[in-house]
């Protein structure tokens, strides 16, 4: 009787001290800030100087957009900036010494029925001056993937592109193309590139943390670029730039997604939203979570108050900010719903 009081009493405060963990993480709630001034889909969040800035968009008719607006915390206000010298979608972006880089990507073709040609162009973005400069080209044309800074370097992982010797010049949902595991680091102060060891699982869509000067991608989207061909993964993996090289596989991310938003705050990777479309669903995504490489573990956040994929985020002032997005999956033509809703979670509320 004794054990059976015992092992009661252990479930018991087992529950208790769940509730409290999941009181305490709600306790953190969502709020709205000002809306974003051109609503759209794939649109790109970078923080620097204590500023937000968003990047991007794709109008239907996959017709990039181009823009390029700053948001001021203190004042609750956007600015619309100049806009991206090379109008392009699912590019690359990276912060360094108050500078902000643009990698890849891909555009319309000049000519024939529209599709993604993937580019080499990289960009460096003044935002003290407002202003764009034109750096030495990726060797690998390619877009969605992943950059992310460590040891004065940027690298870029992953993406998608054209299959090794396809005469395909772009990339289509009714034409062969790949994901990649591409990795190519760019040096700012020689502006040169260097091939580094490939992404073990290739992927794009995904997202990118850097922790302890490690670079963690997460999720994304195998086989494809589209939705509409491709997989989710939960997969998460390491690299460690100092030595080249991939680790064993980390803790799979909760929730598979691609297309999502993400930020890296006090040693955690946050990832939010994202969609999927497998039969039968076609659904952009809520969820909230975070990696701790430290524990190797995730935690749940609150959800998003509003569903959505190809939305621009990232964490100001310990404050997790998430602008615009489609509500709707991608792949369905004229069913877009882009939202202007900008919404934020402060990380460190109790």
């Amino acid at each position: 009787m004794f054990v059976l009081h015992h092992a009661l009493r252990t479930i018991i405060a087992a529950l208790c001290f769940g509730l409290i963990l999941i009181s305490s993480a709600h306790a953190q709630k969502w709020a709205r800030l000002a809306p974003f001034p051109e609503p759209a889909e794939e649109l790109y969040g970078i923080t620097s100087g204590g500023k937000l800035y968003v990047f991007g968009g794709l109008a239907p008719g996959w017709t990039p957009k181009g823009l390029a607006y700053e948001y001021d915390p203190d004042a609750d206000t956007w600015t619309k900036k100049k806009n991206m010298s090379l109008a392009s979608h699912h590019v690359a972006f990276a912060e360094l010494n108050g500078k902000i880089y643009v990698m890849g990507g891909f555009v319309k073709p000049a000519k024939g029925p529209t599709a993604w040609e993937p580019i080499n162009n990289a960009w460096e973005y003044d935002p003290a001056k407002d202003s764009w400069k034109a750096l030495a080209p990726l060797p690998t044309k390619r877009g969605s993937p992943n950059a992310a800074v460590v040891g004065g370097k940027i690298y870029v992982i992953g993406g998608a592109g054209i299959h090794p010797g396809s005469k395909e010049t772009s990339l289509h949902p009714a034409r062969p193309h790949r994901a990649l595991d591409t990795n190519e680091v760019y040096d700012p102060a020689t502006n040169t590139w260097e091939a580094r060891s490939p992404l073990p699982t290739a992927r794009n869509h995904a997202a990118v943390g850097v922790v302890n000067n490690k670079i963690y991608i997460i999720g994304g989207r195998i086989g494809a670029a589209f939705s509409t061909r491709a997989s989710n993964t939960d997969i998460v993996e390491e690299y460690d730039p100092a030595t080249d090289q991939w680790g064993a596989l980390k803790a799979p991310m909760p929730t598979p997604r691609s297309a999502v938003a993400w930020g890296t705050f006090k040693g955690k990777i946050y990832v939010a939203g994202g969609e999927e479309r497998i039969k039968p669903w076609q659904r952009t995504f809520r969820a909230v979570e975070a990696y701790d490489p430290r524990t190797n573990t995730w935690s749940i956040l609150p959800p998003m108050t509003f569903p959505r994929h190809g939305l621009a985020g990232d964490i100001v002032n310990g404050k997790l900010h998430l602008v615009s997005g489609d509500a709707a999956s991608g792949g369905a033509p004229g069913t877009e719903l882009h939202t202007d809703v900008h919404e934020v979670l402060d990380i460190e509320a109790k």
